[in-house]
């Protein structure tokens, strides 16, 4: 199973990826965890996108491209995986394209996860986040026990700049911008299944799995995440 999550932030990508990986055992691809990475050990790939980031707006091609190539070209490469978060443009399908060719691998499936702006708004900028630890919360769907107060170590909440919701309409006028060329493009290839994202989780994996042709009583093969 090879496949890729298309979403606009805060669609669930994160969610089904995760449910995806633990029910076909596959590597999680995940480039914003690369950046998040980059940025926290300040490395210079993270200085260089970490302004971009803060102000809603993608990274450049190349350097996505060559991120996910060096993870491919590694002996250790994925040969079963999800991707989350790549490709996110039309020119980010065809150097993705190009590196499966290479490596002889292909995809099963491209998941469209389908939300109306608004709902995606309401569901980022409720987000708080823990600064010491990383956990997040959310102030309607998953609020913490005390209010402002992380519930692993106790540190204050934040709003983290990426979830204010002028960042949010940003992001999201990035993703409209580039995601109609890059369906496009997978639909030619009749790999594009289309998921409502609105609905509660589960109901969203069981329409995942049913696009994918997979019996949703079958059980989970086992258990693996791997963040390149």
């Amino acid at each position: 199973m090879r496949l890729v999550l298309v979403g606009p932030p805060g669609s669930g990508k994160g969610t089904q990826a995760e449910r995806l990986v633990h029910r076909f055992d596959l590597t999680q691809v995940g480039t914003g965890a690369m950046f998040r990475d980059a940025i926290a050990r300040r490395t210079e790939l993270g200085k260089a996108v970490e302004p971009l980031i803060k102000q809603g707006l993608l990274v450049a091609d190349p350097i996505v491209d060559e991120m996910v190539a060096e993870l491919f070209r590694r002996p250790d490469r994925p040969d079963r995986f999800v991707m989350d978060g790549y490709p996110r443009t039309y020119s980010q399908a065809i150097a993705f394209d190009a590196l499966l060719r290479l490596e002889y691998l292909s995809l099963n499936a491209v998941i469209n996860l389908t939300i109306p702006d608004d709902e995606v708004v309401t569901r980022i900028s409720g987000r708080r986040c823990c600064p010491a630890c990383g956990t997040c919360f959310h102030v309607v769907a998953r609020p913490p026990k005390v209010p402002g107060q992380c519930d692993k170590c106790g540190a204050a909440l934040v709003l983290r700049d990426d979830d204010r919701e002028e960042t949010i309409r940003r992001r999201l006028g990035e993703f409209h911008k580039n995601t109609d060329a890059l369906l496009d493009h997978y639909r030619r290839q009749h790999l594009v299944r289309d998921i409502d994202a609105t609905d509660p989780p589960d109901t969203i994996f069981a329409n995942i799995l049913k696009a994918l042709g997979c019996p949703d009583t079958e059980p989970a093969i086992g258990s693996q995440r791997v963040s390149a």
